[in-house]
């Protein structure tokens, strides 16, 4: 697949029957393509989604901003979406991990900030001797912080993608364009550098959210689990409604 380009925003229609047992979904403000997986897509979903776009969060401002002064703005449109029927909430940027507590303590209903809010319970399912490792966006700005604020093991092994490389400069650079394979390549190469790095790894968590498009790619290549925010969507959906809307 070549370079595509991201299309116009689409918001899946939602009726007043499907709103009662949607997943809300908080969206980065973007242009960047987000290709079928990718968290903020409603076609990832095998269930009803609402989506809301924060206005003023870029990437560049949460993930190395840490989203300050954008917590209001979060938890008014969670709140917006809780009132359009949103039985929990999910975000699209792993980085608002830092705000999980502030968030989730002002919403009326379940709120997941980050994908990284699987590690401590993979800390305890893992085989002995075995732990996750994350792979992220961007290594320099994944600080211990992050991690505490999920509860984890701040000494998590963590491994970035070449920042550099095309999903660097695409999703932190907010850029209208994505070389697909190109960006697969990075990731698989991401797993490859973690895995060299800590080989007692039982697990790999993707802290981005635009990394679940190349989830299977992961597993393929290093023979582990790969959690994301789209395993952690769906298990926070399934028991808010209908299992059989979960498969």
């Amino acid at each position: 697949m070549g370079r595509i380009a991201a299309p116009p925003p689409r918001i899946a229609p939602v009726t007043a029957a499907s709103a009662r047992s949607a997943l809300g979904i908080l969206v980065l403000d973007t242009r960047f393509p987000r290709v079928p997986g990718d968290a903020g897509n409603p076609a990832t979903w095998p269930f009803p989604v609402v989506t809301k776009v924060v206005r003023d969060a870029s990437p560049e401002r949460v993930v190395r901003g840490r989203a300050e002064g954008l917590v209001d703005a979060f938890v008014e449109a969670g709140r917006a979406l809780a009132g359009e029927g949103a039985a929990a909430i999910i975000t699209t940027c792993g980085f608002l991990a830092l705000h999980q507590r502030s968030i989730a303590a002002r919403l009326p209903v379940p709120f997941a900030s980050s994908a990284l809010m699987q590690l401590p319970l993979l800390e305890r399912l893992l085989a002995g001797g075995r732990r996750p490792g994350v792979l992220t966006i961007d290594a320099a700005a994944l600080t211990r912080a992050h991690l505490l604020a999920v509860g984890a093991d701040p000494e998590t092994p963590v491994v970035g993608v070449d920042p550099e490389g095309e999903f660097a400069r695409t999703f932190l650079g907010n850029q209208p364009t994505l070389d697909v394979a190109a960006a697969e390549r990075e990731v698989v190469a991401a797993g490859d550098r973690l895995v060299a790095q800590h080989l007692d790894l039982g697990a790999i968590v993707l802290e981005c959210a635009n990394m679940p498009p190349y989830a299977a790619a992961l597993r393929a290549r290093l023979g582990l689990p790969v959690y994301d925010m789209v395993t952690l969507g769906r298990w926070l959906y399934a028991a808010q409604a209908d299992s059989r809307t979960c498969t």
